[in-house]
């Protein structure tokens, strides 16, 4: 599903901070970690080494590269995209592997379960974890040796996957971008493999993802800005760099439910089938936003039509 940007640009001492700090003090949102998970979490920041099972497998060589909102420190995915010899494409997607500081049992483990998620407000976040390792030892910073669930996934020459490995690896991003410069450098002619391939090898998943019905919604970014008589909402529509990065993470998600599906084990979330009457009131609703949706469109079809830059 998607989440929706919400970012504000108000000063500190703003009257929407203010009610955000406000927000964020209530009970059931955590303000600090306990002593005990934190102490774990700057014990396990300092391992000089990975666990063995990472270690066995060294994929430093490979020249990963990450794709961010500027600034960002939690940098959780790096890919590296290469043309295959004998035709399609080799997409290794790498997954910061979190879970080998994490000791079973530990007061830190017990914490993420009780935190559940990062948690976003417009103006700043609380972390699942503690910095020291999301922004730090486990994140996918530039030139840090970092422990990673290592994706390779083989594609034909269509973007269809056809085979696929995934291990628990030591790798090493060589550099951070953001989307605004990946997609300058892809529209300007001056990105070159890897990067240019993400746009091939995006545009292709993208096609794949048409061909059998699925449905991306391309949400804007909203930004809250202050005015002297109020606030406003300002939209930020996703560059196609957004949907090409998008349909890479979706392609590993598709991957994962393939193995767990083949093994018999996993958790998978699927969407239900819409109930009767929704797709008619969803065409009231449209109709009554003057949005034209032929009775022969399917809601598929009518989605990829839309433009995210220009509000209904």
């Amino acid at each position: 599903m998607p989440r929706r940007h919400l970012r504000v640009t108000a000063a500190a001492e703003a009257p929407l901070r203010a009610a955000l700090r406000e927000l964020r003090a209530r009970p059931d949102i955590p303000q600090t970690f306990p002593l005990s998970a934190q102490a774990e979490a700057d014990s396990a920041a300092r391992w000089p080494h990975p666990p063995a099972e990472t270690a066995a497998t060294d994929a430093t060589d490979l020249p990963m590269f990450t794709v961010d909102p500027p600034g960002s420190m939690d940098l959780d995915q790096a890919m590296f995209l290469a043309r295959r010899p004998g035709g399609g494409y080799r997409v290794h997607y790498a997954i910061a592997d979190v879970a080998s500081f994490v000791t079973p049992g530990g007061a830190l483990n017990a914490e993420a379960h009780r935190r559940v998620t990062t948690l976003y407000f417009p103006d700043e976040r609380v972390p699942l974890h503690p910095p020291v390792l999301g922004e730090g030892a486990a994140s996918l910073l530039p030139d840090e040796d970092r422990p990673a669930v290592l994706w390779r996934l083989d594609l034909d020459a269509d973007g269809a996957l056809r085979s696929t490995d995934v291990r628990r690896a030591l790798v090493r991003s060589r550099v951070r971008m953001d989307y605004e410069g990946v997609q300058r450098a892809i529209d300007t002619g001056t990105a070159e493999e890897p990067l240019a391939l993400l746009r091939e090898i995006g545009r292709l998943r993208e096609d794949l993802e048409v061909a059998r019905g699925g449905i991306s919604l391309n949400v804007p970014e909203q930004e809250i800005i202050e005015r002297p008589d109020g606030y406003a909402l300002a939209y930020r529509a996703p560059r196609p760099a957004d949907g090409w990065n998008a349909q890479l993470s979706l392609l590993t998600g598709m991957a994962a439910a393939d193995l767990m599906l083949a093994s018999g084990t996993g958790v998978l979330r699927t969407l239900p089938t819409a109930p009767d009457g929704a797709v008619a009131r969803l065409r009231r609703t449209a109709r009554a936003l003057g949005i034209d949706w032929p009775a022969h469109t399917s809601y598929a079809a009518l989605v990829r039509t839309l433009d995210p830059a220009r509000a209904a």
